[in-house]
Parts: C-alpha cells; sequence; structure tokens
C-alpha cells in the first residue's frame, strides 16, 4: 500500500475574526477571506496550506489526505470502521470525500490529480 500526505488542514471554529488574527499573528501564516465563514490560509513551503473556517459545530481540526483511488478510499474506510459523512463531491476546486474514523474524528480524502491538491 503506498503511503497518503496531508495535503490541506481546515480549522473549525466559532468567531471568525478571532481566528484569522490567531493563526495570522502568531504563526505568520497568510489568511486570504473568500467570503463569510471560510478563508484560506498559507503556510510555510513544506507543510500544508488550510482553511479556516466559520462553524457552529464544536470546533476542530480536519486534516485533507490524498489518495490515488478516491472510491476505493472511501470503501476502505467503511470496511475498517468509518463512516462517510460526505460521499465523493466534486466542488469545482477538488473532488474529494468526508469520513469519520471509528472514534468520530473527521478526516477528509481528496483525490490525488494536479488539479485536485493545489490549495
Amino acid at each position: 500500500m503506498m503511503s497518503s500526505p496531508i495535503v490541506h488542514i481546515d480549522i473549525h471554529g466559532g468567531d471568525e475574526p478571532a481566528q484569522h488574527r490567531f493563526y495570522a499573528d502568531l504563526f505568520g501564516w497568510q489568511v486570504n477571506a473568500k467570503g463569510p465563514g471560510y478563508a484560506l490560509v498559507s503556510t510555510p513551503p513544506g507543510s500544508p496550506d488550510g482553511a479556516l473556517v466559520e462553524s457552529e459545530d464544536a470546533p476542530g481540526v480536519v486534516f485533507g489526505v490524498a489518495v490515488d483511488d478516491l472510491d476505493e478510499a472511501v470503501e476502505r474506510a467503511v470496511s475498517l470502521g468509518g463512516t462517510v459523512i460526505m460521499p465523493p463531491t466534486d466542488n469545482g476546486w477538488v473532488v474529494k470525500a468526508q469520513i469519520t474514523d471509528p472514534a468520530g474524528n473527521r478526516v477528509t480524502l481528496i483525490r490525488s490529480t494536479p488539479r485536485d491538491v493545489r490549495q
């Protein structure tokens, strides 16, 4: 089995301005607001970029993992005790699915073609 890299991180929180300020000022990350409740985050070279996502749900971090075969990865996750919370979806930027692990942690699976892993 080939190892799959982390290519994206979503950080969820309830106070959008505070989240933007915190990560920009603490780590020097560039925060680029894309609309209400969503901002892209640029981190230093060699680390995954991500997004700050305003969420009324509990705060949390969701990492995105590049996979060669999205459908197979979703099926394998289910066979290993995971749950599908978003089936494979093309959002115009990436083709991705979202699962939970057996403990309930969310993970985004991202089809690993050049178009799909850009941030």
